[in-house]
């Protein structure tokens, strides 16, 4: 399996939790990637319970570290 395999299985996996979900992911390197998920806050559980197992799997059987971040699609932007 690649780091391009695990993407999409996660990418799979999110979209399965959240129809709404607007991904971004940025690889890293080939152990290594960021998927930052934006999703309804109605959401955002489901997407965390989805993917934390794959994820922790993927980093012991694997060696990939897939970080995925959920963010409220709806919550104002960070300002300062």
């Amino acid at each position: 399996m690649s780091i391009d395999d695990a993407i999409k299985e996660m990418q799979s996996k999110i979209t399965a939790a959240s129809g709404g979900a607007q991904i971004k992911v940025i690889k890293m390197s080939d152990e290594e990637a960021r998927i930052t998920v934006l999703a309804p806050a109605g959401d955002i559980p489901k997407i965390k319970d989805a993917t934390f197992q794959p994820a922790m799997d993927f980093l012991n059987n694997e060696g990939f570290d897939i970080q995925v971040q959920v963010y409220d699609k709806d919550a104002p932007p960070l300002t300062g």
